[in-house]
């Protein structure tokens, strides 16, 4: 279902460029826009990795340095069929992790030392196997595949604001030329378009938990590990950015009602009743 939900929403995403495309600046317009867009968001697919590592300061560890988390990495990872990723410390007592790497062959996790710090053994694995479904079922292609659609929407968008203020576009029809439709179209463009990509992030989310939990045999360790996550994320702020929420377990920042709606989590309440529907099925 969830793989479904991903593809539909994709569908509508790659629609929506279309549409906003075609509006604004015809074909050509919605061409310079993809090609810009898959440029940047190719540079990040290859180099995204150590960008983000660097980023949180992450230092590669060997199996002397952190035994238990090796060897959680390790298991899981011949599990699953899957080589064995790099494994990488944050320096930072928020507990979180993620997963990053463009493909199976250049992949790493990552965790903080918060996250060693308070979870045991049977909850390490659960998080360790939500980390490497991301990897297993290409999350980082989908994400970067989403992001140029996305961001081709973006550009499309800003272009329809500049036409906006300096008087419309060169379009012989109507459509190109009143700056109140330009303005209307590049601002409920781009709000559909962040929609539809936080909600395939989520999507991804729910998936990575099923994954998890069958990789590991264990919803309920991946489930406890959820929820003190949570918890402790409200007490102990991370030095993160923005830009690369998406890619942690839970959601860095805490967001409530309306900024709900644009958080790249699902609900952790709703990810745990998931996870505890799944107790006896594996």
């Amino acid at each position: 279902m969830n793989t479904f939900k991903t593809m539909l929403l994709m569908t509508a995403l790659t629609l929506l460029l279309v549409l906003v495309g075609n509006w604004i600046g015809g074909q050509s317009g919605m061409i310079f826009a993809l090609v810009l867009a898959t440029l940047m968001n190719f540079l990040a697919y290859w180099f995204s990795d150590r960008i983000v590592l660097a980023m949180y300061r992450a230092k590669e560890v060997q199996e002397p340095a952190a035994p238990g988390l090796y060897a959680a990495v390790r298991r899981l990872a011949e599990r699953g069929g899957l080589p064995m990723p790099k494994v990488y410390l944050i320096p930072q007592q928020a507990p979180n992790a993620f997963a990053t790497g463009r493909d199976p062959n250049h992949a790493a996790v990552a965790v903080t030392e918060g996250l060693m710090r308070i979870l045991p053994q049977e909850e390490l694995e659960g998080v360790i196997a939500h980390e490497l479904s991301h990897v297993r079922n290409r999350d980082i292609l989908i994400g970067t595949i989403v992001a140029t659609l996305a961001g081709a929407v973006m550009i499309l968008a800003r272009m329809a604001q500049w036409a906006a203020i300096f008087g419309g576009t060169s379009r012989d029809d109507d459509r190109g030329s009143n700056p109140l439709v330009l303005f209307l179209v590049a601002i409920f463009g781009s709000l559909a378009a962040l929609l539809i990509q936080m909600a395939i992030s989520r999507s991804r989310e729910y998936q990575a938990d099923a994954s998890g939990a069958a990789l590991s045999g264990n919803p309920l360790g991946l489930a406890r590990a959820l929820a003190a996550l949570q918890h402790a994320t409200q007490r102990i702020p991370m030095g993160a950015h923005p830009a690369t929420a998406h890619m942690f377990i839970v959601n860095p920042f805490t967001a409530r009602g309306v900024a709900n709606m644009f958080s790249t989590h699902p609900p952790i309440e709703e990810r745990i009743a998931r996870l505890e529907q799944m107790t006896g099925r594996l």
